[in-house]
């Protein structure tokens, strides 16, 4: 008699998920310090800018530790990107309603979001298309530029040498978000033909075995 091991997935109730949830209750703080005042108050724009760096921080920890602690779930899985597009989003959206950041860079880059997701569902039958750096720089540079236009840079000394940096790496973000975009179109596109063909070729084969 054959004994077959059963491994139990885990708890959704679990630190990583924890940290996850935390971050995006986060959002709705971030995004009313940012507005509060019209985002005129120094104060006020310190404690935006430690909310959100808590939120990009707990991304890392929680990330890891489900990895390393055997800690990854369904829960997490579908949890996690949507804090990470939540919190992007909110910084876009609520930078470009105080006036740093125009409205155009901010649709540009939530079309892209909105589209890759869109485009994961179109070729989810065909394969799995596994994160590349691309991205993975994209989503540093876009959290870095939100994080540098959520600072009162306007308090800061040598105010203009810290915004040129701040628009530096946002025009980076947004080339990176650009390119990485028509990256994964190309890559989608020859994914799902592949898949077409492969499965053209066995419809073919089983019709001549008959």
């Amino acid at each position: 008699m054959s004994t077959e091991s059963t491994t139990l997935a885990p708890s959704p109730w679990n630190l990583p998920n924890a940290l996850t949830v935390m971050r995006i209750l986060l959002v709705p703080v971030f995004v009313w310090l940012v507005l509060r005042h019209g985002g005129d108050d120094t104060g006020t724009r310190w404690w935006a800018w430690g909310v959100f760096a808590v939120a990009i921080i707990t991304d890392r920890i929680d990330g890891d530790l489900a990895r390393a602690k055997g800690l990854v779930t369904d829960f997490g899985k579908v949890a996690d990107p949507i804090a990470d597009k939540a919190l992007t989003g909110a910084g876009f959206i609520t930078l470009s309603m105080i006036g740093e950041i125009p409205w155009w860079i901010t649709v540009v880059i939530l079309a892209r979001e909105l589209g890759i997701t869109l485009m994961r569902f179109w070729v989810i039958r065909h394969g799995v298309m596994p994160a590349s750096r691309g991205g993975k720089l994209k989503t540093f540079l876009q959290a870095l530029a939100i994080g540098l236009f959520v600072l009162p840079l306007a308090a800061f000394p040598l105010e203009q040498l810290w915004r040129g940096l701040a628009w530096v790496i946002l025009i980076a973000a947004l080339v990176v978000t650009v390119a990485t975009a028509v990256d994964y179109v190309m890559k989608a596109l020859t994914l799902r033909s592949t898949s077409d063909r492969a499965r053209m070729k066995r419809e073919r084969k089983a019709a001549g075995g008959r």
